[in-house]
């Protein structure tokens, strides 16, 4: 078996190889990775041989467009928002016992149009003490979003009373509801963008639609 003796490097040839390994990494980090991966091309390399195609930035979160937004877009919620007006009698009909039975178990899926600037409502109608699972997603944007519940009046009033669960500022919540009335119970969504926001609901629980 032949002996292989590999030449050995002195100090000054190491120091000279490392030197170039480093100037040729960090001409190579210069040339690809800056424009492939973060965008900056100070060389121009990135545009000649493609790199910068590669490159794709972050979308901002919806909580950094809130943040980012005109505050006026999406005004400070207090508590004092929840509910209706001060004042408002809550009906006789919420104190009623629940029902001996309720509505059977049920799911859907289905979907919300809000136009740009305008507000709608969803409603379910659902038991005393029926229960029910609920998420929703917008397909853009940051929606207002209400969701509260009238009690089951035979002749409502002008004033009608209602309690707010959530107030927010979102494009996706989820959430466990338990009715502490009989009556309707759901959304109201205000798109305050200029685009059409289309609203992706899905439902689990005991409850009827209307």
């Amino acid at each position: 078996m032949e002996n292989i003796n590999p030449p050995l490097l002195n100090k000054k040839q190491i120091l000279t190889a490392t030197f170039v390994a480093l100037i040729s990494g960090a001409l190579l980090f210069v040339a690809t990775v800056l424009p492939a991966e973060f965008g900056s091309d100070p060389l121009g390399t990135g545009k000649m041989m493609g790199f910068s195609r590669l490159y794709q930035a972050d979308a901002p979160t919806e909580v950094a467009m809130i943040a980012a937004a005109d505050p006026k877009a999406f005004p400070l919620l207090k508590k004092e928002d929840l509910g209706s007006e001060t004042g408002v009698p809550m009906p006789k009909e919420a104190k009623n016992p629940p029902p001996a039975r309720q509505y059977e178990a049920r799911q859907d899926s289905l979907t919300v149009r809000v136009a740009a600037g305008k507000g709608i409502e969803y409603k379910v109608k659902v038991l005393k003490y029926g229960s029910l699972k609920y998420e929703w997603r917008t397909d853009q944007g940051v929606l207002y979003s209400d969701f509260h519940g009238e009690v089951k009046e035979p002749t409502p009033p002008k004033e009608e009373f209602f309690l707010s669960y959530t107030i927010a500022y979102s494009n996706n919540l989820i959430g466990t509801f338990l009715a502490p009335y009989e009556g309707r119970h759901g959304w109201y969504f205000r798109n305050r963008t200029d685009k059409d926001i289309v609203v992706s609901l899905r439902l689990s629980g005991q409850y009827a639609l209307e």
